[in-house]
């Protein structure tokens, strides 16, 4: 028994070792560089040991981008509640914009969608921004759905960091980032203060109804259902029959 774990020990360090290589070499020289020969060369083993751990070169970048996103990941989590949930969103972004300028292969990776593989680590990233949307939905300052919400400054931070990696380093205008959230943000949240606004006040009643612990099942349905419809007339004026 003890001699089976030390084997499964010893594979995972190994495992770690040409992760960690053939994350330096695609960080140092991008993904033409993460040959099985490269990496074994600069791991000290023989090319044939990186097949007993990965398919190909692809599943070892699938590997690589897993690991080093995870790690990103794990570090915006810890850096989240602040106090502020707006000031928490826009330190998430830049975090993101950050992080895909600094590891612009990996970034390109994952968003990919020709690559076909699905991201653990990215799934994890969309939840920390669903976690952050809904503690500024809390707040009472957000002006649309959460679910809206995330899509859009998803969508908006991928768009903005993929433009400017688009273009070569000495020619990005960093600006366009800033400016693009500017936007997004215009168009979920709302002024100071929020209470003014009814839509801001559904949203924050949204966000909580699941945590109500007054409510049935059933009546949280309903509250929710009352409250989505804020979305389909944020108005709040009564349709007229056509």
């Amino acid at each position: 028994m003890a001699e089976s774990r030390s084997s499964s020990a010893s594979r995972h360090e190994t495992r770690e070792r040409i992760v960690e290589v053939a994350g330096r070499l695609l960080r140092e020289q991008g993904p033409h560089a993460v040959t099985t020969r490269a990496v074994a060369h600069a791991a000290g083993m023989q090319a044939p040991t990186i097949y007993r751990f990965f398919d190909d070169k692809d599943a070892l970048l699938d590997a690589v981008a897993e690991h080093v996103f995870t790690t990103y990941v794990a570090g915006k989590a810890r850096a989240d509640e602040q106090g502020d949930p707006v000031a928490d969103l826009r330190a998430g972004w830049d975090m993101h914009i950050d992080f895909a300028l600094t590891n612009p292969a990996v970034f390109s990776m994952l968003t990919d969608p020709h690559r076909g593989t699905a991201s653990p680590a990215a799934a994890a990233g969309l939840q920390v921004l669903r976690a952050r949307v809904h503690r500024v939905a809390a707040a009472g300052r957000l002006r649309v759905g959460e679910r809206r919400a995330v899509e859009l400054v998803h969508a908006a931070g991928t768009g903005a960091a993929l433009a400017l990696l688009s273009v070569p380093p000495q020619d990005r205008d960093l600006g366009l980032a800033d400016a693009m959230y500017e936007a997004v943000t215009h168009a979920i949240l709302t002024d100071v203060p929020p209470l003014s606004a009814g839509d801001a006040t559904a949203a924050a009643l949204r966000a909580a109804a699941p945590e109500l612990p007054m409510l049935s099942d059933a009546e949280r349905a309903l509250l929710s259902e009352w409250l989505g419809r804020t979305d389909d007339n944020p108005t709040g004026n009564t349709p007229r029959p056509r």
